[in-house]
């Protein structure tokens, strides 16, 4: 799976040359209307300049936001454009007071069939504390909005981007092909509900790095149609961990396959590395994934393959048609605040086969860790604390 992360890395580097070099037309938002109170709209003056730099016949334009706090509601920069686009922010993009000025259209900010953009650096906060009261409270609420998505785009690098309390996940991504994130911050209360970091869906040559994420569920989700991921040098926690899935909620749903996971730290999560799927009949799957060189520290589960996920009280009544296979645990290390610090709960129906182990040592403090197995084939090589049920 390395040459997956030599090619985004070659990416990166031919637009990290691109966003540094001469641009020949630069679009500043303040020219096109934006106002840096943190109060007026800008999201009008954010398309036109996107459009002018969208339209430009320059080999390379700017779209500058420049200090200062921005408010914006629900703004879409779509494509194709003729040119390489540098959207650089050096300002802050809010969003608007009233959390139900977001819409119903489940977006906020929207790349849509762009190629050969990078985004760098900014801050982006959604203002959702009021959202998540709303919800909490039982009243009737807007669906609520993703705070940044991605799709159906192509070589896309995104860098030094931060991103505070959005109302539900901070950064989506479908239908695209190789896109990498970089250097990131996302960052919600631990209680927020849906605020994922990241959902990758229905995209190839997905790369994650060197990135902090704080969040109210999933760190990062790679969902159905997913492949080629790289995720490496992640911290996560507060948050539910690293998910793949869940799977399997319909039946002719789309696999994952090639994922890695990397030199990442857990830090009082929910989940540390989870494989999830709904137990009902489907054609989907997950092969090909490592998680390796991973260290936990005091996670509720840190190592879990769960096939009989159902987060509500409406559960189907089946057994899981996913198809896990070929998934790697290589030098994993840490505590467990649970006893049973490696769960495999596979499909009766569609065991869980080619699981692999080497070097896991995860403890809980003052008692002894234990591994269960269910529906599961495979082996264990080096340390295993605890012991091995493979």
């Amino acid at each position: 799976m390395d040459k997956y992360f030599l090619k985004a890395s070659y990416i990166s580097f031919l637009f990290s040359f691109f966003q540094f070099s001469c641009n020949a037309g630069s679009y500043n938002v303040v020219r096109f209307g934006a106002k840096s109170d943190g109060w007026t709209d800008s999201s009008q003056a954010f398309t036109k300049a996107w459009t002018a730099a969208c339209s430009s016949w320059s080999t390379s334009s700017t779209v500058y936001i420049p200090k200062g706090t921005y408010m914006t509601k629900p703004v879409v920069f779509s494509g194709p454009c003729r040119s390489r686009i540098l959207f650089r922010m050096d300002g802050k993009l809010v969003g608007p007071p009233n959390y139900q000025d977001m819409g119903n259209s489940g977006f906020w900010i929207l790349f849509t069939k762009v190629s050969r953009l990078s985004v760098h650096g900014g801050t982006i906060d959604a203002r959702g504390s009021k959202f998540w009261a709303c919800r909490r409270s039982g009243s009737h609420c807007p669906p609520g909005v993703r705070s940044i998505t991605f799709m159906w785009s192509n070589d896309v690098v995104v860098s030094g981007l931060t991103s505070f309390y959005s109302q539900l996940i901070h950064v989506a991504v479908s239908r695209c092909n190789n896109i990498v994130f970089k250097q990131m911050s996302i960052i919600a209360p631990s209680r927020s509900p849906n605020t994922d970091g990241f959902i990758i869906q229905s995209s190839t040559g997905v790369t994650i790095e060197n990135s902090v994420i704080k969040t109210g569920d999933d760190c990062i989700a790679v969902g159905p149609g997913s492949k080629n991921v790289w995720i490496e040098k992640i911290a996560c926690g507060p948050g539910h961990g690293i998910s793949i899935g869940s799977l399997g909620n319909s039946l002719n749903e789309a696999g994952v396959e090639n994922v890695t996971v990397s030199n990442t730290v857990f830090t009082k999560t929910q989940n540390g590395v989870r494989i999830k799927s709904w137990a009902r009949d489907s054609n989907s799957y997950a092969k090909n994934v490592e998680f390796r060189d991973i260290i936990m520290k005091a996670v509720d589960n840190p190592i879990i393959i769960d096939q009989t996920y159902c987060p509500s009280n409406r559960c189907p009544r089946e057994t899981s048609g996913v198809e896990v296979s070929n998934v790697r645990y290589k030098n994993i290390k840490g505590t467990s605040i649970t006893v049973e610090a490696v769960k495999f709960e596979c499909s009766i129906s569609n065991p869980c086969r080619g699981i692999r182990m080497h070097n896991i040592k995860l403890k809980t403090p003052n008692r002894a860790t234990i591994s269960t197995c269910e529906n599961v084939h495979g082996s264990s090589s080096g340390l295993a604390i605890p012991r091995s049920c493979l």
